[in-house]
């Protein structure tokens, strides 16, 4: 079970907002910023998810016992 499943799902959701978005009006400078800022946030996604993935292994291995 995960445990982020019982936490209440936001309404506005901005993840589904950002993929519907229409990039047809955006220069190719706003892109690449676009893109900069999106890459930035899949390295911080991927540093919080091994901090977690490493809290976990260590809550794991002290409750083995």
């Amino acid at each position: 079970m995960d445990l982020d499943e019982n936490l209440p799902r936001r309404k506005d959701q901005p993840l589904e907002a950002l993929v519907r978005e229409d990039l047809d009006p955006l220069s190719l400078e706003e892109l690449d910023s676009r893109i900069a800022v999106l890459e930035a946030e899949i390295a911080r996604c991927k540093a919080h998810k091994a901090k977690a993935s490493d809290h976990r292994a260590s809550a794991e291995a002290l409750f083995k016992k």
